[in-house]
């Protein structure tokens, strides 16, 4: 039904949910000291892929819960390992799938926050997946 990715991100302060991938823009070199040539995730590709979920929808569910978790929505995974994920996996498999950041453990939450918020948010999205609360549809600017 849906692929959720989860990375750790160094400048995260909240649970980030990301709405889109994007395909081009990529310069940075990988752990393995790869980037590809084309700097891009897809030759041919469209420049951004948006997710079939409805990430407002899900923040709002998950914020709603009182979990002692901050969740927040990003247009920008990076342009680096976690937007070239997100981008090739909503690429393959139509949009379904998700994408979301978390901080470090401890900057400022524990494992048993982190999870607990995975949880009701992959719980939200499979949720919003049944009942859409409106068309999805990219209305922002890339």
């Amino acid at each position: 039904q849906l692929v959720v990715h989860v990375g750790v991100s160094g400048m995260a302060t909240t649970v980030t949910l990301e709405k889109c991938g994007h395909n081009v823009g990529y310069k940075g070199l990988d752990n393995c000291r790869f980037c590809p040539g084309s700097q891009c995730c897809v030759e041919g590709g469209p420049e951004c892929i948006d997710s079939v979920i409805d990430m407002d929808a899900v923040c709002r569910r998950v914020s709603a819960l009182g979990l002692d978790v901050t969740v927040t929505i990003s247009k920008d995974a990076g342009r680096y390992l976690c937007d070239f994920t997100y981008y090739t996996s909503l690429y393959q498999s139509r949009g379904r799938s998700a994408f979301v950041h978390v901080p470090p453990l401890g900057k400022p939450y524990s494992a048993e926050q982190l999870g607990r918020a995975l949880q009701a948010i992959i719980e939200e999205m499979l949720d919003v997946l049944e009942h859409p609360e409106d068309k999805i549809n990219c209305q922002h600017e890339h």
